[in-house]
């Protein structure tokens, strides 16, 4: 009865602990996120982790453009109102496959076009995104502390009318991360 008993818990917790990483892998994950100063502001370098589901995979190889967004709030504490919004910025990774050559785009709004032969190079280039300028010098006050919020998603309304509604109600086209929060104090 004993042994009985310990084997369905091991298989009850195998279980669950599978059940755990699948669904953390169908996820993105903000590995690294830090705000650096610069001559002309404050740029996001960041680093994100995520692996495509068989359905967007099966989608950008029949030439669907996919889209991910990265969204970064800056915030800054006050005691006697609500917080005041510093800087609000999105930016926009454009992923799209050629059919007819056989290669891999990614462009970024104001950047050049990068093309790469493999899904795995063109992922990396979005995983790892070039620092991108969120604030220009005189928009964060030197000394002050700021709360900071990035989150990164496969923005679906870039898709076509259609594949919006299919993307709605199909969980294979939901890719999106938690909101991850650090301070920066600004130089």
């Amino acid at each position: 009865m004993t042994v009985r008993f310990f084997l369905l818990l091991a298989c009850q917790l195998l279980l669950a602990l599978t059940c755990a990483t699948a669904q953390a892998a169908e996820g993105i994950e903000i590995t690294r996120a830090s705000i650096e100063s610069s001559d002309d502001g404050y740029r996001l370098s960041a680093a994100y982790a995520f692996d495509l589901t068989p359905g967007l995979e099966q989608a950008i190889q029949h030439g669907v453009p996919l889209s991910f967004t990265t969204e970064i709030d800056l915030t800054r504490p006050r005691w006697w109102w609500t917080d005041d919004h510093a800087v609000t910025s999105r930016r926009t990774l454009k992923l799209n496959y050629d059919v007819l050559f056989r290669v891999y785009h990614v462009s970024a709004p104001g950047s050049i076009q990068q093309n790469f032969d493999t899904l795995d190079e063109a992922l990396l280039a979005i995983r790892r995104p070039a620092r991108w300028l969120i604030a220009h010098k005189g928009d964060l006050k030197p000394g002050e502390t700021y709360n900071v919020t990035v989150r990164m998603f496969m923005d679906r309304e870039y898709l076509l009318k259609p594949l919006q509604v299919d993307a709605f109600n199909n969980s294979d086209w939901r890719l999106a991360s938690h909101k991850k929060t650090f301070t920066y104090r600004a130089e």
